[in-house]
């Protein structure tokens, strides 16, 4: 396993040249001078457009453009963000954790709900319970996750004022930004908790739920019909009789044989939704007031804030790289013969 790993590591470095490369190039598809009216404000300025073109270099040899890019990416220098009035890096690591919070409570229940349910209908095939599974599937999977955002929003919150949206209610302000409350990690679960603040954690899970409760009712469909599918085949093979015909109990049957060997497309699709989750639900965090990475970056696309988008696009290349990285190990995990291929 350690040399599997190792040898899945050594591509990183690849890869992700590749990324930062693709993005540079995407970005030169501007003028010189497109670009450098990013680095004007004032717009009696626009007259030194060619100043800026000398001073930074924009008309340069892509490759020394490039290598320049590159070793300011290294440094951690991503540039300025003015929709967030400060450095894009800066920006990330504020913004960040709010989403990481809010993808990681709406993917456990995805991954746990969704697997179980989609097994449980392939087992029941075509009876209630499998077709109660499908209409899920399709209602949740077909329903635009603004529509059920306000839908949530009008019932429990509008109707029962029981989940309000932003993430933390004006009570919980001054605690939060009081000296003695500490940011350990920038998420507000979390960092209630070290701090030992138990009122602040309750008024974040109140204002979690919703927006969770709509990705995870939106996106479980798709671990729902990817676990249904994948348990039939699986459920259809010769082991599967041989193990039935061997005495075996029918959950031994279901968990330890059919369900192991119909975990590798499970692995997939759940790598890619969760990396989708952590780049940030622009749609979500916007109905919510969610003061996440996703918001932010739709604020920065509208406000045409190249650096701001860029940084973005470079962190999702980085995430997608190390969740496929992390699918790989999964898939040896569950199956030892893929390591030795």
């Amino acid at each position: 396993m350690a040399k599997f790993v190792l040898r899945r590591f050594a591509f990183l470095p690849i890869v992700l040249f590749g990324v930062t490369l693709l993005l540079f190039v995407l970005f030169q598809t501007l003028s010189p001078e497109m670009r450098a009216s990013l680095y004007i404000k004032d717009p009696r300025q626009l007259n030194d457009i060619e100043r800026v073109i000398q001073k930074y270099g924009l008309k340069d040899p892509f490759h020394v453009q490039y290598g320049r890019w590159l070793k300011q990416v290294a440094a951690g220098d991503l540039g300025y963000s003015e929709t967030a009035k400060m450095p894009v890096t800066q920006a990330i690591i504020q913004f960040f954790p709010a989403t990481f919070e809010l993808a990681t409570s709406a993917f456990i229940p995805i991954l746990l709900i969704g697997v179980w349910l989609g097994t449980l209908s392939a087992v029941r095939r075509d009876q209630l319970v499998d077709h109660l599974s499908r209409f899920f599937s399709i209602t949740g999977y077909s329903l635009p996750s603004f529509v059920l955002g306000l839908l949530l929003l009008m019932i429990f919150y509008g109707m029962i004022p029981l989940f309000p949206p932003e993430r933390y209610s004006m009570a919980s302000d001054p605690i939060i930004h009081s000296p003695g409350f500490s940011e350990y990690t920038g998420m507000l679960l979390i960092d209630s908790l070290l701090n030992l603040k138990f009122s602040v954690f309750v008024d974040a899970v109140r204002h979690l739920v919703l927006p969770a409760a709509t990705l995870t009712y939106i996106s479980m469909a798709l671990i729902v019909r990817i676990t249904r599918s994948s348990m039939l085949e699986e459920l259809s093979k010769d082991y599967v009789r041989t193990a039935r015909s061997k005495g075996l109990p029918e959950s031994v049957v279901i968990q330890k044989h059919a369900r192991r060997n119909a975990w590798i497309p499970v692995i997939t699709i759940s790598s890619i939704l969760f990396v989708g989750l952590l780049r940030g639900v622009i749609i979500t965090e916007t109905v919510f007031a969610f003061p996440g990475i996703g918001r932010w970056v739709a604020q920065a696309a509208l406000q045409l804030d190249i650096p701001g988008v860029m940084g973005v696009a470079l962190l999702t290349s980085c995430l997608f790289v190390l969740g496929n990285l992390a699918a790989d190990v999964l898939y040896a995990v569950v199956d030892p013969r893929i390591r030795f291929k």
